[in-house]
């Protein structure tokens, strides 16, 4: 499912990382002297239900995180970008599936030496923190979108979360399918694209490659997802310490 270019993981190799007095350790340092792995598109990176033993950062690509539902349906959680970090999790298996939409460059961390050397660390201890927060308060924007926005709504709203994500000026690339963005927003994959149809032909969204997309007119797509979409683009809230629980 993956090439792994080197193999390196020793217990050793890695405190050096909390013991130094600069800079500052961060929870992406810990990956920095990890083997990369490569996983082509349609590949799996872990499936729900095997042993949680690794945590990994995102490199390259893009990935999508889903469950299967009991009648077979599948339920697209959300999409791992450069940069993000996956897998964190406090339970013994992982509760989804990872699966490379592109090609993907990926480090692995053993969750085990992860945990320990976090619980070592009062600077890493509220990164984490922080990083778990903001995967709640995505898990409350995902609900929110399923269960109060309409099908071009959530179709918007998704579009302007890829482009805060990673967007290039007025410009977002797309690689997945519609049937994944389907199965991300709820909805049916004639459904998806007869919105993309409609805010094409109004002019709002343009295709400017097989797989980028020109936002024309983002105030007006803002008005159409609603003002929580508005406010999230017009000032970024101040990054606050997050506070680690005794």
């Amino acid at each position: 499912m993956y090439s792994q270019t080197t193999v390196s993981l020793t217990r050793g190799a890695v405190p050096s990382l909390i013991g130094r007095a600069d800079p500052t350790p961060t929870l992406k340092g810990l990956f920095g002297g990890q083997a990369v792995e490569s996983l082509s598109a349609g590949a799996a990176l872990f499936w729900e239900g095997d042993q949680a033993g690794q945590i990994f950062d995102a490199l390259e690509g893009v990935l999508r995180v889903y469950k299967i539902l009991p009648d077979g349906r599948r339920a697209i959680m959300g999409f791992v970008y450069p940069g993000d970090v996956l897998g964190v999790s406090f339970q013994d298996r992982y509760l989804f599936s990872a699966e490379a939409v592109t090609a993907v460059k990926v480090r692995r961390f053993s969750r085990v030496r992860f945990f320990s050397l976090v619980n070592e660390s009062p600077d890493l201890r509220p990164q984490l923190f922080a990083l778990l927060c903001d995967e709640m308060s995505a898990a409350q924007d995902q609900m929110l979108l399923l269960g109060r926005k309409c099908a071009e709504e959530r179709v918007v709203s998704f579009l302007l979360s890829v482009h805060r994500k990673c967007g290039e000026g007025a410009e977002i690339e797309l690689p997945m399918s519609r049937l994944d963005m389907a199965d991300y927003l709820g909805l049916t994959i004639e459904t998806v694209s007869r919105m993309m149809t409609s805010l094409s032909r109004r002019g709002l969204i343009h295709a400017t490659g097989r797989h980028r997309i020109a936002l024309r007119k983002l105030s007006a797509l803002r008005d159409i997802a609603g003002r929580d979409e508005d406010e999230a683009d017009a000032q970024p809230t101040p990054a606050r310490r997050a506070v680690w629980p005794n």
